[in-house]
C-alpha cells in the first residue's frame, strides 16, 4: 500500500474530528507565516494556531521569493491579512549546499543547465530571517503597514526565538 493510500484511510478519522463547522474563508487572526516545507517544522501547533487562524505559506528555506509574494498580496488585498511572519528554522537543509555546486549536481543527474536557478541557499539562518524581512519591507507590492516579524524554529527543542 502508497503512503497516498494511508493517507486516504487516514483521512476519515481527521474527518470525524474536523466535524461540520463552515469556516470562514479570511484567517481568523489575520496573518500569514512564511515558513519552511521542512516536516520537522508543524507550524499550526507550535504557534498555538487552529485551523482557519493563519495563511501558511511553504517553500524550501521558507525563502521569500516570487511566488511567494505573491501570495502574500492576494492574502492581504483579498483575504485582508495585515501581519506577516517570517520563520526559518535551524538545521535547514538549504543550508546544506550552495548554487554553483548544486547547479553543477542537477548538471550530472538530470542532463539539465540550471545556471540561471537560484536556489536560495544560506549559510546564516538568522540573516536569511532578515534578508527575508528587507525584501518584503522594500517590495511595492507589500503596503507599509503590514507588520512584519521575524523568527527561527529550533527543531532539537520546538522552541521559537524571535530576530530583531
Amino acid at each position: 500500500m502508497s503512503y497516498f493510500e494511508n493517507f486516504i484511510k487516514a483521512n476519515q478519522a481527521y474527518v470525524d474530528l474536523h466535524g461540520t463547522a463552515h469556516l470562514p474563508l479570511k484567517p481568523k487572526t489575520k496573518v500569514a507565516i512564511v515558513t519552511c516545507m521542512d516536516s520537522r517544522l508543524h507550524v499550526a501547533p507550535a504557534l498555538g494556531l487552529a485551523l482557519g487562524d493563519a495563511h501558511i505559506l511553504r517553500n524550501a528555506g521558507g525563502r521569500v521569493t516570487d511566488d511567494i509574494i505573491r501570495s502574500l498580496v492576494i492574502s492581504q488585498q483579498q483575504m485582508g491579512t495585515r501581519e506577516v511572519v517570517i520563520l526559518h528554522h535551524t538545521d535547514c537543509g538549504a543550508q546544506t549546499f550552495n548554487n554553483k555546486d548544486f547547479v553543477e549536481h542537477l548538471r550530472q543527474v538530470l542532463g539539465v543547465d540550471a545556471s540561471s536557478q537560484d536556489f536560495l541557499p544560506f549559510t546564516d539562518v538568522r540573516e536569511s530571517v532578515l534578508e527575508d524581512m528587507a525584501l518584503l519591507r522594500q517590495s511595492d507590492l507589500i503596503p507599509e503597514d503590514i507588520e512584519i516579524s521575524g523568527a527561527i524554529y529550533d527543531v532539537d527543542t520546538g522552541r521559537i526565538h524571535e530576530v530583531i
